[in-house]
């Protein structure tokens, strides 16, 4: 590539050198040009610019001596318009190789952080049904004493809600770093969540839909892939969709569209459980996808 680019700078430069003789000009505005043609980085870059270039000096070359200054003006601006339009070819470059640098760099941190949370979550698991088992251990040994047995059910109740309270929080903590990394994989946002008795719910607004109507919204089809990235996440388990409307049949479609998206975007069918509600829908809420705990 680089003979390639030599031969053709060569070729180009011979009848420039010949119309230099004539005008110093032109052999200066001639030379920052092959300068640009000859150089790795900026051979491929701005050729619109280099042709223009290229015309201006050959009509120095070729211009009367009284459109002499003016066809210098043009000649060196269409140079300088070349030097600059190159240079900025090759900041963009700079800008979008760094910029891919860096979107690389944030999906792999997110992905770590999600892993690491997990692992910890899992321990505490381990850490939670071990002290369970235990504590059954123990009841069953303090048995024929009953005060004592009461005694270490308290204690027991004690620990175990404490070591719940963290087993939660860690795995809220890993849902969070998940969804961060969701969004970042989908480039889309969830959708508004919550966790209540039921799990983790996310709930679609009332724009996810149309008055009437089962078909997803453009902007509820891209949170579908961001939710469907994150159930994919840790391989999250059985998932419910609930939609509404107050017209018969609707709220079940709506729940239907719901798991067609999120089928098509990865999730496993097997895993979705499909609800309509004659109920009417709202603005905060016309679907609702929960993740059993």
């Amino acid at each position: 590539m680089r003979i390639r680019n030599l031969v053709v700078v060569g070729l180009l430069a011979m009848p420039m050198l010949a119309l230099a003789a004539e005008d110093p000009a032109v052999g200066a505005l001639n030379q920052r040009l092959l300068v640009l043609q000859a150089d790795m980085a900026t051979a491929d870059v701005a050729p619109f610019e280099k042709l223009q270039a290229q015309q201006a000096i050959a009509a120095l070359a070729k211009a009367k001596r009284k459109d002499v200054e003016d066809a210098r003006y043009l000649a060196e601006r269409r140079v300088a318009i070349a030097e600059a339009a190159s240079r900025t070819a090759l900041a963009r470059r700079e800008v979008d190789q760094l910029e891919r640098t860096r979107s690389e760099l944030l999906i792999e941190a997110s992905r770590r952080d999600a892993a690491r949370a997990r692992q910890e979550a899992e321990q505490l698991r381990v850490q939670t049904q071990i002290q369970a088992e235990e504590a059954e251990r123990l009841r069953l040994a303090a048995e024929a004493e009953t005060l004592a047995r009461q005694d270490a059910e308290t204690a027991l109740t004690s620990v175990a809600g404490r070591q719940q309270q963290r087993l939660s929080a860690a795995q809220q903590n890993a849902a969070k770093l998940a969804r961060e990394e969701a969004e970042l994989v989908s480039g889309q946002k969830l959708p508004a969540s919550k966790f209540d008795g039921r799990g983790e719910v996310y709930t679609f607004a009332g724009d996810a839909f149309a008055a009437g109507q089962a078909a997803l919204s453009g902007g509820a089809r891209n949170q579908t892939k961001a939710l469907a990235e994150y159930l994919n996440i840790g391989k999250k388990g059985r998932v419910t969709i609930e939609a509404y409307d107050s017209a018969n049949g609707v709220g079940q479609r709506r729940a239907q569209a719901l798991k067609d998206a999120l089928v098509e975007a990865g999730v496993a069918a097997s895993r979705i459980q499909v609800t309509g509600k004659k109920a009417a829908s709202t603005r905060a809420r016309s679907a609702e996808v929960i993740i059993a705990p």
